[in-house]
């Protein structure tokens, strides 16, 4: 179970151990000791606030959907084709990698590889192992002289080209958006891709994982490349069309490709591994024991700072959510909502966030409907919310209804035409004690002493509520209503002078109402009433925070930082106990 206040940080792929050690200052450390499909991560991970993969473990969105308090998911290393950015910064999750701490790992297997195909060295290897001396057979090229062309010159293609500068190789670049400044400073000469795949003795990739590079280098690119070149790979796999790939060496158009990455892995083509002209490695451009701790320990760090920034708003449990996911758990009053809209508009603030519990892939609200709502209406894409968890001291209420000024009869005609709702006469006795033990959903009973009991025959418990909810807006809409936790019929009579019917709820429970609203069956209006230790009050957030067009990471950071700054100017007071503000 969670430790209040402690993060729970889930390393599904392993790290180094330096990175572990770092991550055990900073929150509860689980970590995973195999492979797990995402099924089983939902399970393992459900408290996670923090997910840390490496290339193995895959973050699709439901992963990311189904995680209520995860923050933050850390790449120990630089690709990010194997997690979903785009849902999780829907999401506000925030995505961090460690990019630099591989780079000069993958530009020296990149150059490994390079040499490697130039000397034939793992033939001659295997060679010499059974025990031959085939010296002529494995006649190689210099490396002085020959031009090697590298498609994404960011971190990792800027460090080939230094290292390849000091072989004497002549060096051409693809890259968007080159700087001439970048180029003259790293002494290449810029070219377009056919164009330098038709000069290229070498070809090396470097460019990230993007739905643009799937297949950038396909059978048309190949049948471009150089008659004898040879092609590197060190990047990712799928930018790269292995059958054509594989139809090219066959034909002899290439005299060889290294292959670091593949389009399935762990289980890439063996026709394409098995070739004679191809040498082949599991990912190991980042596999080195330096590379592995700095990435490992470069994102503990990373995340420790990210999660002191979660902190300031998380003390408070205060969160920008889509408000798409926000769930009301009671229908509102649309009089209410107008004349709060108009409130907002004046003030361009929201002064008290809504109160939510996350349930079944949904914010639930428990209090604060009629801002959710407004907010809603008003066309705000996020919503500042307070999030609690159902297992806090949340205490529950039921409301009774006092109904003014109702015509009884125009009612009793409403009810009848509700599905699944039947209005029994009955005494007070009998439908105190059948709501007591929860047979009926609730009793009426008028000023002249007449009771009825309020019963559903719907066959699902969301069923009933959806008729309950109807009797309610029917009396509403006939009647005024009044909430009151008096159930004294003759002091109500007292106070409401025109009171016409008193209505007496059965007791709810929490679990029944999350699971309702979660579903789309939100309770009746003016029902249910949540105590809830801790509420922040007077936060008064700009209303630009919402509605701003940004994404929900960004507006994450602004709320934070908007927290933060009430923090330290101490615009905040804490009460041990529940307090009566009156302004």
């Amino acid at each position: 179970m969670t430790q209040p206040g402690i993060p729970t940080i889930v390393i599904c792929d392993p790290i180094h151990k330096q990175g572990v050690d770092r991550l055990r200052q900073i929150g509860r450390v689980i970590p995973l000791e195999r492979a797990h499909s995402p099924d089983e991560l939902i399970h393992e991970a459900r408290d996670a606030d923090v997910l840390i993969v490496r290339s193995r473990t895959h973050i699709p969105d439901r992963v990311i959907h189904a995680l209520p308090d995860l923050k933050i998911i850390a790449r120990a290393g630089a690709g990010l084709d194997n997690i979903d950015v785009s849902t999780a910064r829907a999401r506000g999750v925030k995505v961090i990698n460690a990019p630099d701490a591989s780079t000069l790992a993958v530009a020296e297997h990149t150059l490994g590889l390079l040499i490697a195909l130039a000397r034939h060295i793992p033939a001659a290897n295997a060679s010499m192992k059974q025990g031959k001396w085939d010296k002529k057979r494995y006649l190689g090229a210099l490396l002085e002289g020959k031009t090697l062309g590298i498609i994404g010159f960011g971190r990792i293609g800027r460090q080939v080209a230094r290292r390849a500068t000091a072989f004497g190789m002549r060096i051409i670049v693809n890259q968007p958006r080159l700087t001439p400044e970048l180029a003259l400073a790293e002494g290449v000469t810029p070219y377009d891709l056919y164009d330098l795949l038709e000069i290229a003795d070498f070809v090396t990739l470097h460019v990230p994982m993007r739905p643009e590079n799937i297949g950038l280098i396909g059978k048309e690119e190949l049948a471009r490349m150089k008659p004898g070149a040879y092609l590197i790979n060190t990047a990712r796999g799928g930018i790269v069309d292995e059958a054509a790939l594989l139809e090219a060496l066959n034909s002899g158009r290439l005299a060889g490709a290294a292959l670091d990455v593949f389009e399935n892995e762990p289980h890439p083509n063996p026709d394409l591994v098995n070739h004679p002209n191809v040498i082949a490695t599991p990912h190991l451009g980042a596999s080195t024991r330096e590379s592995q701790r700095n990435a490992a320990v470069t994102i503990a760090e990373q995340i420790a700072a990210e999660l002191d920034a979660f902190r300031t708003a998380g003390s408070l449990n205060l969160h920008m959510v889509p408000i798409s996911e926000v769930v009301t758990h009671e229908n509102v009053d649309q009089k209410r909502v107008d004349r709060l809209r108009q409130s907002i508009q004046r003030t361009q603030t929201l002064q008290d966030p809504p109160v939510v519990a996350f349930w079944d892939g949904k914010y639930v609200v428990l209090d604060g409907a009629t801002r959710t709502t407004t907010l809603r209406q008003m066309g705000a894409p996020h919503l500042i919310v307070q999030l609690v968890t159902p297992g806090q001291e949340i205490t529950l209420h039921t409301w009774s209804h006092a109904v003014s000024r109702l015509d009884f009869d125009r009612f009793l005609e409403a009810a009848k035409a509700i599905s699944h709702l039947a209005l029994h006469p009955t005494d007070l006795k009998s439908a105190q004690e059948r709501l007591q033990h929860g047979r009926i959903l609730a009793y009426l009973q008028q000023v002249d002493g007449r009771v009825y009991a309020l019963a559903s025959d719907a066959p699902t418990w969301f069923q009933q509520i959806d008729a309950i909810r109807e009797a309610v807006e029917a009396y509403t809409r006939l009647g005024e209503v009044e909430r009151t936790l008096n159930t004294d019929l003759q002091r109500l009579a007292y106070d409401f002078p025109h009171l016409s019917m008193l209505v007496v709820f059965r007791p709810w429970n929490l679990l029944e109402i999350l699971q309702a609203a979660a579903h789309g069956h939100p309770m009746p209006a003016g029902v249910t009433r949540f105590v809830i230790p801790g509420r922040v009050l007077r936060l008064n957030a700009p209303l630009a925070i919402m509605t701003a067009e940004a994404s929900l990471e960004e507006k994450n950071a602004r709320l934070r930082a908007f927290i933060a700054e009430k923090m330290a100017r101490a615009n905040v007071r804490y009460y041990q106990e529940p307090v009566v503000l009156l302004e």
